[in-house]
């Protein structure tokens, strides 16, 4: 007959944990899962793959081959703004020296602030309009209208009449969102890294358009200084250091050419203005390859001399263009 063993029970017990070696075996356990824990993040973030990298955009250059068969500047007087910046577009080549068939054009007027086209705070829409107009007959696949505003954008556009100016030549406004912007290398000696509107980059040709007229800190608002417009951030930061900042800004951004707005000057009070009584009529468009010498020619509406300009001769020296604009081919007409 079969015998049943019935299993013996143990009479040992676990020996009971005092509370310092229940404290002594949680830490001992929390930390080997610490070590391991931080042992897989570490291989996880040394992982190129996951690695998060912040890409910077590079400018183009957006201007065209040189030629000596034409100026590099042109000055047109007259009343009528269409036929003045025809005349001295035409008078470098032709709107097709510049702009190709199927190419996405940008315009860069002055739109800073929350003023009327009779206050001469911004480029005049009547420029926008006509340079908008060429681009298109040179059969531009687009042409967009572009400022970082300093006042609300929305209304500096109204206001400024660019808006329905761009509209009506078949163009695009575009007013940057935060979005929009995208860091850029500038390779300047004081500005390094910067945001950017990406409609910078994704242009094909660049135009600038400026105004000229006075500003407080730095004597004149002109060519060079306009690409101040270019950048978001707390660009005051660089009134500081503006005579190099604007130098900066001029290496960086290359246009394919430079039109002037001469036809109201802001000649006290700038850069904002508001007072009729500072505008003064010169009537006169100028057409350059060379923003040098564009802002050192513009300087006779001021009444300023280069000497009083530091950044001109800062300009010269890193290689932009000339001062002395007389040396160089430049045309001068009367149109009307």
């Amino acid at each position: 007959m079969a015998t049943t063993r019935r299993k013996k029970k143990s009479n040992l017990k676990q020996p009971m944990q005092t509370r310092r070696q229940l404290l002594k075996h949680i830490a001992v356990n929390s930390g080997l899962a610490l070590g391991v824990g931080g042992v897989a993040w570490w291989r996880w973030s040394q992982d190129p793959v996951v690695e998060k990298i912040t890409p910077v955009a590079e400018w183009k250059n957006y201007r065209v081959a040189p030629s000596n068969h034409y100026p590099v500047m042109a000055v047109i007087h007259g009343q009528q703004v269409p036929a003045m910046v025809r005349q001295g577009v035409d008078s470098l080549g032709g709107i097709t020296r510049f702009i190709n068939k199927g190419d996405r054009v940008l315009l860069k007027p002055n739109v800073g602030w929350d003023r009327q086209p009779e206050q001469a705070a911004n480029t005049g829409p009547e420029l926008v309009n006509a340079v908008a107009t060429l681009c298109r007959e040179a059969g531009a696949a687009s042409v967009w209208v572009t400022d970082v505003s300093l006042n609300d954008p929305a209304r500096c556009f109204s206001r400024s009449g660019i808006e329905k100016a761009a509209i009506e030549a078949g163009a695009q406004v575009r007013l940057p969102t935060h979005n929009d912007f995208v860091d850029t290398q500038m390779g300047g000696q004081l500005l390094k890294v910067w945001p950017v509107p990406r409609f910078f980059h994704e242009a094909d040709k660049v135009i600038n358009l400026p105004i000229v007229k006075h500003h407080s800190l730095c004597g004149c608002t002109l060519s060079m200084k306009n690409w101040y417009g270019v950048i978001g951030g707390k660009r005051n930061r660089l009134h500081q250091s503006i005579h190099q900042s604007i130098v900066d800004l001029a290496s960086a951004v290359r246009p394919t050419m430079t039109i002037m707005d001469a036809t109201r000057v802001l000649k006290r009070n700038g850069p904002t203005g508001g007072s009729l009584a500072d505008v003064s009529f010169e009537e006169t468009i100028i057409v350059s390859l060379d923003e040098v010498a564009l802002d050192a020619y513009a300087l006779r509406f001021l009444d300023l001399q280069p000497d009083a300009v530091p950044f001109l001769a800062m300009a010269e020296t890193a290689g932009l263009g000339v001062v002395d604009w007389r040396s160089l081919n430049v045309v001068e007409r009367q149109v009307g």
